[in-house]
């Protein structure tokens, strides 16, 4: 596997990765790129989702407005303050229940890897924040978004700060008990970003 000096250099590879569409999964979308590349945050998410795959941008729907809602940030503080990546980088298309987007495979997400590693190694981050179950299983190894909203973690010399997924199609913030877990990670979220201003 190719050792990438630069984020720039990373990124004009990954701009044309068809790896898991030439392994036989079905993509709605070309590889959506981070803005920036000096970012000291690293934020972690599933997939992308169509509007996403649509601008080639991260965080665009909307998801992403309430994710900027919930940490009080406008869009462009938002970008400028972390570097936004996924466990896989392509849009997957719909589920086949018809209920939200398509969760990628485990190989899907093993394809990915590679974009994730270069990414920490060069950015080295101070914080990472992973968005939804599947990013904090693959990033954290933690087992559910219900045990470990809220809590701070380690992550080779980072922090790391779970949050749920924004997305409208999940109940999990509809318990107030999760929605204080939240709280508390925004709490979290913001006391890091705090020292790194």
């Amino acid at each position: 596997m190719k050792r990438y000096r630069t984020i720039a250099g990373m990124k004009r590879d990954q701009r044309v990765c068809r790896l898991c569409s030439e392994a036989g999964y079905p993509l709605e979308s070309w590889p959506v790129l981070a803005p920036g590349d000096t970012q000291r945050a690293y934020m972690f998410g599933q997939a992308p989702g169509i509007v996403e795959g649509e601008e080639r941008l991260p965080w665009r729907g909307r998801a992403g407005k309430t994710l900027r809602r919930w940490l009080e940030l406008d869009e462009d503080e938002f970008y400028a303050t972390f570097y936004c990546a996924s466990v896989t980088r392509c849009y997957p298309g719909r589920a086949p229940s018809g209920r939200g987007d398509r969760t990628p495979t485990p190989e899907e997400q093993a394809l990915c890897e590679r974009w994730r590693d270069a990414e920490l190694r060069l950015l080295r981050p101070l914080l990472v924040v992973t968005v939804g179950g599947l990013a904090a299983r693959r990033l954290l190894g933690v087992k559910s978004v219900t045990e470990c909203v809220g809590v701070r973690y380690e992550l080779d010399g980072a922090v790391a700060v779970p949050l749920p997924h924004p997305s409208g199609a999940s109940s999990w913030l509809n318990l107030p008990e999760n929605r204080a877990r939240l709280t508390q990670a925004v709490g979290l979220i913001r006391d890091v970003l705090a020292t790194l201003a």
